[in-house]
């Protein structure tokens, strides 16, 4: 199973309002755990940068001047997401800016119903908590103390490993490494062999584990040692 762990920076918080999409980090995961795949790009937004947003991903007018625009890189960006789930932090934000960039160059709209929200999944499993990334990642013991800024590819990251204790932690995707594979086989590790199925193990008969003669004599003698068995009373 593939999925893909995105999020986005933008010069604000509406398209509608002439809002862009600036930069965009997306982390492959296969059966929930991390391949080491990613994809991260920044984008020119044919517009200046609002000193708000700056505050809080710290890409100004002038760095993104130079950057390609996202009608000219479009294509890379939907061969890396694929047909996959898509996964965000207040994901429907994330779908409303890439679905409008997507508008602005005659592109289909990707689907909603590849959306998977870990905000929501945060406020369903905890109630009345905190459920900004930051805290989710204090919760889950996610270490964020490099991270300065907001920056796509970096929170993309944390939340990738943040929707994985979401959805049962690591021990789901559970597998073996091939005994051929060595301590610096990054590959080989990162492509665990998933357990065999019960239905294709082999059988093995039942052994019996019975006490034998001399145990349940052993046994008889220390019951009788016991002063005031309960099971006298």
């Amino acid at each position: 199973m593939r999925e893909i762990v995105f999020d986005t920076e933008t010069t604000g918080i509406d398209p509608k309002q002439g809002h862009r999409m600036v930069e965009i980090g997306c982390v492959e995961l296969i059966d929930r755990m991390p391949t080491g795949k990613t994809f991260h790009a920044y984008y020119n937004p044919e517009r200046d940068m609002p000193a708000e947003a700056e505050a809080i991903h710290g890409l100004s007018t002038q760095f993104l001047a130079d950057k390609p625009f996202f009608r000219d890189e479009v294509d890379a960006f939907l061969e890396f997401v694929g047909d996959d789930m898509l996964v965000a932090h207040n994901a429907g934000f994330d779908f409303t800016f890439i679905n409008s960039e997507l508008d602005l160059c005659a592109r289909e709209a990707i689907c909603l119903s590849r959306k998977i929200d870990t905000l929501e999944m945060a406020r369903r499993k905890n109630p009345g908590g905190k459920h900004s990334l930051d805290a989710l990642c204090s919760r889950y013991g996610v270490d964020r103390s490099h991270r300065v800024f907001h920056g796509a590819l970096l929170d993309a990251e944390l939340l990738a490993q943040v929707y994985i204790e979401l959805t049962g932690g690591r021990q789901i995707a559970m597998g073996l490494v091939p005994e051929s594979a060595n301590e610096g086989d990054t590959a080989a590790q990162q492509h665990a062999v998933p357990l065999m199925p019960s239905s294709d193990r082999p059988v093995r008969p039942a052994r019996l584990h019975s006490a034998s003669e001399a145990e349940l004599a052993r046994h008889a003698t220390f019951l009788e040692q016991i002063a005031r068995p309960i099971w006298n009373r």
